[in-house]
Formats: C-alpha cells, structure tokens, sequence
C-alpha cells in the first residue's frame, strides 16, 4: 500500500469564543472544512491534539513539524500553541505550509494578507458555512504547493541564504543597525525643521525598496509629522510591497489621501482593511474622519439632507471603533461629540459617556498615555461644560503634543461643539480660552 504524504494541521480544538459572540467550533472546522481538503488533495490529515503526547515542548511535535511534507494552519483566534508551532515551521520549511482563519473573530496579531491566508466564514452555530466552496479553495492550495514553487515561510523569503548565512554577514547586519539608528536620529531632527530637512535625510537613503522597515516607516510617519501628505503618498508607493501591506501603514496612508482631499480612495483603502482583518478601533476610527470632512463638506456646500445621512454616518463609524476596543476611548469620544452636535438630547449619550470616560481614565493610569488621552478628557470636559477639568486636560495634552495635525484636530472637534451650541451657551464664557491655546500651539508649531 502506497502511504500518503502527511499534512500536519495545527489548530485549537473544542470550543472556543474569540472576538465573535457565538463560540467557535474547531472540531467541526476541522471535520467538515479541513480534513476533507485535505484527502482531496491525496494528502493524510493528522491533527496536533490527536497525538497521545499532550503539551507542545515534546519530540513528537517538533517530529510532525519538522517532518510533515505539509501543513495547514488555522490562526482563527490567535492561539499561542498555534503561532509557535507556526514559527517553528516556518523556520524548518521553506514551503508547503497553508493558512487559514475565520473572519470577524478576533483580530489577527500580525497582516495575514502577505501571507495569503485563507479565510473563511462561521455559521451562527459556529461551524464553517460554505464548505463545498471552501475545501474547494483550501484543497487547490494544497495542491498548488505539492509544485514546490513559491515560499510561502517569511524566513525563507526575506533572508537571502537562509538558513546557510554566512557568518561574516553579521558584520553587515551590525552596520546596518548603526546605520538605522543613526537615520531615525537624523529624521527626529528633521521633523522639527520641517519637511525640506525631511525630503534631505530621504534623499540620503536611495531605493527605499531597499531600505530597512523601521527606517521607511519612520520616514513615512515623519511626513506625517509635517502634514506632508502628497510626500508620504509617495513613500508608500515606493516602499518594499510587504511593508506598504501592513496595518500601520495602510491606515496611515487612507488618513494621508483624506487630508490631501482623496476621501473616496482613503474609504476604499480602510473598508479593505475591515474586511481583510475585522473590526478595529484604529480602522474605524480613520474612517470616522472621512465622513466627519463629508458632513462639513455637504453642511458647508448648504446640502443639509446629505449633511445629515453624513452626521449619522461619522455617529455609526466612530462607535464601531470604540465598540471594536473599549480600551481606545478616541472613537468613542468623537461618536460623543457628533451625537451632541446631531441632538443633544440623545439618551445614548448618558450611556456612553461614562463608558469612554472609564476607558480614558483606565489608560492614563496604566502610565501608557500620549496626546490624545489628554486631549480626550478635554473634549468630554467642554461636552460637560466642565472649565476647571477643561483647562487641567489641555495643559497635559499640550505638554504631550508631538505632532502639528494633533491640537488642529481637537481645535477642529471643540469649534464644532461651539458652533453647534451657539453664542448664547454659558460655556462662551471660558472656551474662547481653549480654541485660542490650541491655535497657539498650532502657530508655535509650525
């Protein structure tokens, strides 16, 4: 009898919650999605918890990881056996190894889109819905990878020479690291001389296709930094496509097409990205800003019947963010203030506003604050109309302040909350006081 090759699948098993509300059901993931794909592939499936050995640090393990001509690996729920057993693989393997995950379940810890995972969808009752098209989809991959074409480990694609590097090459990564710290150095000074010192210390680096990850990311947030959003457009196009695929920087470049007037692709870049890896207060919270400069834009233009789809929209997409992660209390104070400005009155004001307020609070404590913790107290102050914690939260956001579009955004929300309240408002009295040291700290910045 001819033996088949085996497929390891590395997976959690029974039943688990993650991110979504309904547990999921691995076991049926496994007996109706991947196992099937697996024989269909003329492979043999042999599961991690099928083995009598429990535990992950033991011989057998490491046996089928090593050993396996393939594997398959669901990282719905971010298991920690599992991305071991993954890294272990993918340093042993330079290919045959194929990913999957569940969509809306959590959020993944790292951009599966590089390394082409498979996603797919869950049932209400937790099972994988679907499956004929799926194990389909999953059984092709396999197949595709008995080719022995493309790497698919990191390791083996990024490191020339793996796992045979020469030793002398060390010299080389060591220069290197100099050669980053001193460049992100260089762009700290610049970025508070302004762009032109910026555009210098670029001009410096050469192919930036070429450059090390840390030094194009800071290059691409120094513009940032200096409202350059043309310059970090066109670092993205000219950096590694791995790096330009990862969550930081497809996020921070939908925020620099929307402030360069590109809303409709910065939309499309974020909606992507919620798709590809589920909800995210970061996400969400970019997309708020999209439709918040729609509203203004319609409201500006007299459009009030769009004005006002556009509020209700910004109110939708800033919760979403905030629902995404209670810990990040920015969505959830930009939902509060565009809800007063629609109606001041909503009763799901009462509700949030302690929520985000603990959400604030908790971070701070934490000591892991910056800028925008700070300047969120600010904002829930002035909802409250609160001029003595007002001016406490503005003096420690502005102590913090790191960046020029920083207090400009948070004069841009309290001069919303002002016009909306009009002249009359008791709180005229003292925000005067507010919108006049942020434009400072603006004009001192710049």
């Amino acid at each position: 009898m001819v033996q088949k090759p085996l497929c390891f699948v590395l997976m959690p098993f029974g039943k688990k919650v993650a991110g979504g509300t309904h547990a999921i059901d691995f076991d049926a993931v496994y007996r109706d999605l991947i196992k099937p794909a697996i024989e269909a592939a003329d492979l043999e499936p042999i599961r991690a918890d099928e083995e009598e050995t429990g535990g992950i640090i033991h011989k057998p393990m490491f046996e089928r990881l090593v050993l396996c001509d393939y594997a398959v690996a669901d990282l719905t729920a971010a298991n920690a056996n599992v991305f071991y057993e993954l890294g272990v693989r993918h340093a042993a393997k330079e290919r045959s190894t194929v990913l999957l995950f569940a969509e809306g379940h959590g959020r993944l810890p790292f951009d599966v889109a590089q390394l082409r995972a498979l996603p797919y969808e869950l049932g209400a009752d937790g099972k994988p819905t679907n499956i004929g098209e799926l194990s389909k989809q999953l059984t092709e991959k396999l197949v595709s990878a008995k080719s022995g074409v493309d790497k698919d480990s990191p390791l083996y694609q990024l490191l020339e020479d793996y796992p045979n590097i020469a030793h002398e090459k060390t010299d080389v990564f060591r220069a290197r690291l100099a050669y980053a710290a001193d460049v992100k150095s260089r762009l700290a000074t610049a970025r508070g001389i302004g762009r032109a010192e910026i555009a210098v210390v670029e001009a410096s680096l050469g192919n930036l296709n070429d450059q090390e990850a840390g030094v194009v990311i800071d290059l691409f947030l120094s513009y940032r930094a200096v409202e350059a959003w043309d310059e970090m457009q066109r670092v993205h196009g000219a950096m590694n496509p791995i790096i330009a695929a990862t969550v930081l920087v497809r996020e921070q470049l939908a925020l620099a097409l929307n402030r360069a007037g590109l809303g409709e692709r910065a939309e499309e870049v974020l909606k992507q990205l919620v798709e590809e890896r589920g909800p995210s207060s970061e996400t969400y919270g970019i997309l708020g800003r999209v439709y918040k400069d729609r509203w203004a834009a319609a409201k500006r233009d007299g459009q009030a019947v769009k004005a006002n789809g556009a509020l209700r929209q910004v109110i939708s997409t800033y919760r979403k963010g905030f629902e995404a992660d209670w810990r990040d209390a920015y969505p959830g104070v930009n939902a509060l203030t565009f809800m007063n400005i629609l109606d001041p009155a909503d009763p799901e004001i009462e509700k949030l506003e302690p929520v985000v307020t603990y959400a604030v609070q908790r971070k701070i404590e934490t000591g892991d604050s910056n800028y925008w913790d700070y300047a969120t107290l600010l904002e829930l102050a002035v909802l409250r109309r609160d001029r003595k914690a007002a001016m406490t939260s503005l003096e420690d956001a502005l102590s913090r302040q790191r960046e020029i579009w920083e207090p400009r955004t948070t004069l841009n929300n309290i001069s919303l909350i002002r016009d909306a309240r009009g002249a009359d408002d008791p709180a005229e009295v003292w925000l005067p006081e507010i919108t006049e040291a942020l434009d400072q700290a603006i004009r001192g910045a710049i």
